[in-house]
């Protein structure tokens, strides 16, 4: 396998979490976001969304992060980042959709950059905005955390005690958030999963100061 990815990118954070949980063995292929390499011939040609992460297995290149979490989990079961039960494995899901679906995508480098190159948006109220869009999602995750926590009991992570799809997210997300300084402060359910979440081996071998282009 390859994983084309950038260090800071928190989707190819998703998955390179994900592979070091399940322990799978990977080529890191660089391509630098702000530098623009997505958009070059070569990664165009593979991937038709120009955007990271990209993993290609036996020659086919699979994108979306949450598609190649979903892979992953197929083709290498265990350990599950998913739980067996059909109810659980749904509310575990839709905790990753909020911060990949609804927090993410208004606040990646892409969407930064149109609000400050072609609107003219200046640096305060773009940091206004992510910080807007990123807080009241991690709020929804916080809720959702208070769910689960009602109907399933205490949890040292996102769902129970073993990382799941929903962590993979989580962390990745909090890691920009705090990049950006987000206010993080009465969310003790979302922060102390962070805190589990951020403990494990794996993440730590997945994070971005871990990665070969790393910029510190």
């Amino acid at each position: 396998m390859k994983l084309y990815s950038y260090f800071r990118s928190s989707a190819s954070y998703r998955v390179r979490i994900a592979l070091a949980l399940k322990g799978i063995p990977y080529a890191y292929v660089p391509i630098h976001l702000v530098k623009g390499e997505q958009r070059g011939d070569a990664f165009a040609a593979l991937s038709a969304d120009r955007l990271v992460p990209v993993l290609e297995v036996d020659g086919v290149a699979l994108s979306q992060s949450l598609a190649i979490i979903e892979y992953l989990e197929e083709t290498h079961p265990e350990p599950r980042l998913l739980p067996s039960e059909p109810l659980a494995r749904a509310q575990v899901r839709a905790l990753a959709q909020t911060i990949a679906c609804e927090i993410h995508p208004i606040n990646n480098l892409r969407v930064l950059k149109y609000l400050s190159q072609e609107l003219r948006v200046d640096d305060g109220a773009k940091t206004a905005w992510y910080r807007h869009w990123c807080r009241s999602g991690l709020e929804a995750v916080e809720r959702q955390l208070a769910q689960l926590r009602a109907a399933h009991g205490p949890a040292t992570l996102c769902f129970g005690d073993r990382p799941t799809l929903a962590d993979c997210c989580l962390v990745p997300q909090i890691f920009n958030a705090q990049r950006f300084a987000v206010d993080l402060s009465g969310l003790p359910l979302t922060m102390a999963a962070y805190e589990a979440g951020m403990a494990l081996p794996a993440v730590q071998q997945a994070q971005p100061s871990a990665c070969p282009d790393s910029e510190g």
